[in-house]
Parts: structure tokens; sequence; C-alpha cells
């Protein structure tokens, strides 16, 4: 049956859950929920020119080592993502995996955070500050030699746990995005991943 013409009546919508009634910011009150063992995956590209490319590959920065530094700063960033983001619920994280990976044909730098924790709420956030803030440490250890990097597909790609369930992005880039997710390389069995041991078999 078609729905007559008109608004859609108020308990039909959608609301934002970090806005109250009143439209007031608010904390969400996850003291009713589990703790559940969640998981989430973000990813960011930064593109970067052959020559600036080339530079980080070969560790020739003027300012170190790119890859490591920007991996460790994401670390840093993703435990602080209550610190920077108003209404986030402090998390304690049981994990948190931040990779640079240089990709010449793509011409820049993929970035991937994973991050774990258990709890009542999600770790969505800090996989993706973890991503912005691995992304714009390259920027800061690059720009002297080039001004024009840009910071690309900065993105959710997957969650697990919760009320909500599991979520994965669709493969294919988004609009006005840049190249699309990539595939981590095949883990190792007994290699460390975020939350977890791969184990054989």
């Amino acid at each position: 049956m078609d729905r007559p013409p008109g608004p859609v009546p108020r308990v039909e919508r959608r609301r934002l859950t970090h806005i109250d009634r009143s439209g007031r910011p608010r904390m969400v009150d996850v003291s009713a929920k589990p703790p559940t063992a969640r998981r989430a995956v973000a990813e960011a590209f930064v593109a970067l020119g052959p020559e600036t490319l080339s530079l980080v590959i070969d560790g020739r920065s003027a300012k170190g080592d790119v890859l490591s530094t920007a991996e460790l700063a994401g670390v840093m960033g993703g435990k602080r993502t209550s610190e920077l983001i108003p209404l986030c619920h402090p998390l304690a994280l049981t994990d948190l995996v931040v990779s640079v990976t240089p990709d010449r044909a793509a011409g820049g730098l993929r970035i991937r955070a994973e991050a774990a924790t258990v709890g009542p709420t999600g770790v969505e956030m800090e996989a993706l500050t973890a991503a912005s803030v691995a992304a714009l440490t390259v920027y800061d250890m690059v720009k002297g030699v080039e001004r024009g990097v840009e910071i690309r597909s900065i993105q959710l790609v997957s969650k697990s746990g919760g009320q909500s369930g599991d979520w994965r992005r669709p493969e294919g880039p988004g609009p006005a995005a840049g190249p699309a997710p990539f595939a981590p390389r095949p883990r190792r069995p007994g290699e460390r991943v975020a939350g977890r041991i791969r184990k054989k078999g």
C-alpha cells in the first residue's frame, strides 16, 4: 500500500544517535550493552609523485623513515581517539595494527588500520583515526619535497561484533574516491593480526 503524501511520521524517522531529542550533542549510553569481541578495519590512500614515492621507499626522506614513523603515529593516534573525537567512548583496545604499503602502480601509499577490543561499543572510530593520523604523518614528513600530496579515500572497510553484526564495504571504489581498497597480503600461520593469531589449517 502506497504511503499518502506528507511528512514521515516522527516515530518512523531515523535519528542520529549522538543527538538528543532537543538537538543537543550527547555521548550514547552503552551501560546496558554486554561486552563482546569487536573488530574494525579502515583504510586510507596517500597520493604521491613518483620521485617522492621513491624517496619514501628508499628511506631517503630528510625526516627519516616515513613508513615506520607513520605506522607508529597511527597506533598512537588510534589510542587517543576519545580525546580527539568529542563523543567517542574511551576504549581499552586489545590490539591495533597499522601498515603503510607503497604502491607504485597506484602512485602512492596504502594505509590499513585494524583495531580490536572487547567492550560494549565498536572500534570503527579508532581504526579510522589510526588510518587518518598515519596519512597525516606521511604528509608532514614529505611536504618539504611535495606540497601537492593528496590524502584520499579514508574509509571503513569492515566491522564485526555487537548487536548490529558484521558489515563489509562493497568491492570497488566509491564516488569521487581514489583507487579501490587493496587486498592485504596473505597472513602466515602464527603471524599477529589485530585481536587474534592466525592458526594453521
